[in-house]
């Protein structure tokens, strides 16, 4: 696991490392000075500009040109901004680096074109504003240059809470960031201008737990249910899918086949009886209850109810007048997870209320449409507002909501909210969103508890695409190709 933290809570650990445990902050700046060195050693260092603002970032910036310049490294900072606004460690590293003779370029520029390395230390992860002036026309010069950036903690320019574009922002081949990631280097666009993101660890201490992490390569078999050799199969649950109408059979297979491919014991798909044929040809694993459309028996539904470990609700359903009924009576009955999907959440969006009357834990897993209609937001304003969209849905809900986007949040009322790192764009096609509903589906039917399996089934989906790609490509890709790719994740 790899914790992602916010500023406040970065600026938290940095005070508390220097004023309680007395690791004074000059001496984290020389640490984070030694890192990026380390990294810039990588690079073509013929000729650097280090370019710095007054804050503690720019103290940074001013300690790696001293270092460069100790390496007999031809170096130029430029400082923009207010002297008087400069942070007491800046005024030190200032100081410092006048006894080096390092270069400081006044004069105006107009081409970063002589020099082979641009070090950005303009602003940290403090910057809340929109850039502008001397700032702005100094970001547009990195980025209108062909060199190479290294961003120090943060680029330039981005929110480093939500990886928003503060008008203009560097676009940087690598970022240093320093102790933990930053939550904005891991959503769009912040995630695209960061480049490759290298952690130092730099010596900061965090004495409260982070509020945003992500899973890391090689956790998965930790995360996975155990499974004993001493086994059948009811000791793996049984998955209920209610999902379907006529002509779309496909989404009930889709979840169906991935919630067998995930490890569920039992996978019986409700569906109306246009789709029994086909579902039972496609997947004949499967056991299947067909229904009546406008003829649903109440009785019947709530004998699987009972039979079941967890239910899936909405993928390919429609919004009918059967879709609001069964919900309805899955919501107020059911006393296991639910897991509302699609027509189930389009069907959820036209009363809200139903949430009230849920018996046990409901996991909504909405898409950027389905969410816009779920709050009566524009899918843009929740775009830019992922992580603060889903921890208000849940919150106001109490429910666990899965925002589905390229990076996916995992909110969970009362824990830390999960940022999904895995995928690709290969998988924004027809039919992947039924699959990571069967995926979580078959997760809680193992026992792995609704808190658990949300965050894991996203990533577990998220790996199997990636896994795809290596032998298919972004534009090729299908949701069967992931469900197929399993195989090779789960092997662990």
């Amino acid at each position: 696991m790899q914790y992602l933290v916010t500023s406040s809570e970065m600026k938290h650990y940095d005070a508390y490392t220097s004023n309680e445990i007395g690791l004074p902050s000059l001496v984290l700046m020389e640490r984070a000075a030694l890192a990026i060195v380390n990294q810039l050693n990588n690079y073509n260092l013929n000729k650097v500009a280090v370019v710095c603002g007054y804050g503690n970032n720019g103290g940074d910036g001013i300690a790696v040109a001293r270092l460069l310049k100790l390496q007999h490294i031809d170096v130029d900072i430029y400082l923009l901004g207010n002297p008087e606004n400069a942070s007491n460690e800046t005024l030190q590293q200032l100081k410092i680096a006048q006894h080096y003779n390092i270069t400081f370029v006044t004069s105006p520029i107009d081409s970063f074109a002589k020099y082979t390395t641009i070090v950005d230390a303009i602003f940290g992860i403090g910057l809340n504003r929109i850039v502008t002036g001397d700032f702005l026309h100094m970001i547009e010069l990195i980025n209108q240059s062909n060199v190479e950036v290294l961003a120090v903690d943060i680029p330039s320019g981005l929110c480093s809470n939500t990886g928003k574009i503060l008008g203009i922002a560097v676009k940087a081949k690598q970022t240093v960031t320093f102790a933990y990631s930053k939550i904005g280097l891991s959503l769009y666009p912040g995630v695209e201008l960061a480049g490759e993101v290298t952690i130092a660890d730099i010596g900061i201490y965090a004495n409260t737990p982070a509020s945003h992490y992500t899973y890391q390569s090689n956790e998965l078999s930790q995360l996975l249910p155990c499974r004993s050799n001493n086994s059948h199969k009811g000791s793996y649950g049984k998955v209920l899918i209610i999902a379907g109408s006529e002509n779309m059979s496909g989404a009930a297979f889709f979840s169906a086949k991935a919630a067998y491919k995930t490890g569920a014991g039992l996978v019986r798909i409700y569906t109306p009886i246009c789709n029994r044929d086909i579902l039972l040809t496609q997947l004949p694993e499967v056991l299947l209850t067909p229904y009546i459309p406008n003829k649903i028996d109440i009785k019947k539904l709530e004998e699987l109810i009972h039979w079941a470990s967890v239910i899936v609700i909405g993928p390919g359903m429609g919004v009918s007048d059967d879709t609001h009924k069964i919900l309805a009576h899955v919501l107020q009955y059911a006393t296991i997870p639910i897991i509302i999907d699609a027509d189930g959440l389009n069907a959820l969006a036209m009363n809200l209320k139903l949430l009230q009357q849920a018996q046990s834990t409901v996991i909504v897993t909405p898409h950027l449409g389905e969410m816009s209609r779920l709050v009566n937001l524009q899918i843009e304003k929740i775009k830019t507002n992922l992580i603060t969209t889903a921890k208000k849905f849940a919150q106001d809900f109490d429910v666990i909501c899965v925002l589905k986007d390229a990076k996916t949040i995992v909110a969970i009322p009362e824990h830390a909210t999960y940022i999904n790192q895995s995928g690709n764009n290969g998988m924004s096609t027809g039919g992947t969103g039924d699959v990571l509903t069967g995926i979580m589906a078959g997760l809680i039917a193992q026992h792995l508890s609704p808190t658990k399996a949300a965050p894991v089934s996203v990533y577990l989906h998220g790996l199997a695409g990636d896994a795809t790609l290596k032998r298919h490509n972004k534009y090729s890709l299908l949701a069967s190709d992931i469900i197929e790719s399993l195989n090779d994740i789960l092997h662990v």
